[in-house]
């Protein structure tokens, strides 16, 4: 029998969220005014940065198994400030605060400082519809 390979893995899927998340910050940088297409891309923010957290332990569940625990709690770290950054931005967009918005996008733009996305990309526009998702997360 041979092994079942899933092709949507969750480190696949972090890589797609943080490109969509420098997409996002592209975006919201040419942004003028505070439109709905701005609240959606912040608000896609928000949601990208908790499925990064909420994918972490997934991640090292595979090391973890085999024992490697300093690998573990290694990534573990360096991906700690994503739940913290997402809680921030979460309740910022929700508040309408635009001033706490423009001061965390410096720092999540110098945590996706290497993420090369292309100008040809085939992400589309993932952040449409985020804005009424996240007031939906909010209610539950």
């Amino acid at each position: 029998m041979s092994r079942v390979i899933n092709p949507d893995s969750v480190g696949k899927e972090r890589t797609r969220l943080t490109k969509g998340i420098v997409l996002c910050i592209r975006e919201l940088a040419k942004q003028a005014s505070i439109t709905s297409d701005a609240k959606d891309l912040a608000a896609y923010i928000a949601l990208a940065l908790q499925a990064i957290s909420e994918g972490i332990d997934v991640s090292v569940a595979a090391w973890e198994k085999r024992d490697y625990w300093v690998k573990a709690d290694k990534f573990r770290m360096e991906w700690m400030w994503a739940g913290q950054l997402a809680a921030k931005m979460k309740t910022a967009v929700l508040e309408d605060d635009w001033a706490t918005i423009a001061s965390l996008m410096p720092q999540i733009a110098s945590r996706f400082s290497k993420i090369e996305v292309s100008d040809n990309h085939r992400l589309g526009k993932p952040w449409t519809g985020a804005y009424t998702l996240l007031a939906l997360h909010r209610k539950l």
